[in-house]
């Protein structure tokens, strides 16, 4: 057997139907779409969201407020949730992980000021309100804030 000797298995291979081919053909004239109508026309047929001229359901629902495109996403801690955390350690983004008060690594992290604290802590967060701040400072820690690239 040969390369130009091979041929696919009887009945595999099928002419194309010629539409339009005139009358003779059993397939001319309104080429098996039918009589007029907008499904025998080129280009014609309704897209998949088409509703046969009723009012479309992305139109008919109500439209309320508004979804900020720049939105900035933190992770929250609050100041009481640091406790945990040994006095003189630095806590960053893996010690936080660690201890399960953040989930995701990629979103950035900010400190709350809800509680108190006793340790002082050395704290590296992206952001932080200015009650977290001073409550910090008061327990003689400190807050570094890292860059969000």
């Amino acid at each position: 057997m040969k390369l130009n000797e091979l041929k696919p298995a009887r009945g595999a291979v099928k002419k194309r139907k010629r539409l339009g081919c005139g009358t003779g053909s059993g397939r001319g004239g309104t080429c098996t779409k039918g009589h007029k109508g907008q499904k025998c026309r080129s280009g014609g047929g309704t897209p998949p969201w088409f509703e046969g001229g009723q009012m479309p359901l992305q139109r008919r629902v109500p439209k309320r407020g508004f979804t900020n495109p720049t939105r900035k996403c933190y992770q929250v801690i609050n100041v009481c949730d640091l406790a945990r955390f040994d006095t003189g350690s630095t806590v960053g983004l893996d010690e936080l992980r660690k201890a399960g008060l953040i989930k995701q690594v990629g979103v950035p992290v900010k400190l709350l000021g809800n509680g108190t604290i006793d340790q002082a802590l050395t704290v590296k967060v992206h952001a932080a309100s200015k009650s977290a701040v001073e409550k910090i400072d008061q327990s003689n820690g400190k807050v570094e804030i890292l860059s969000k690239g």
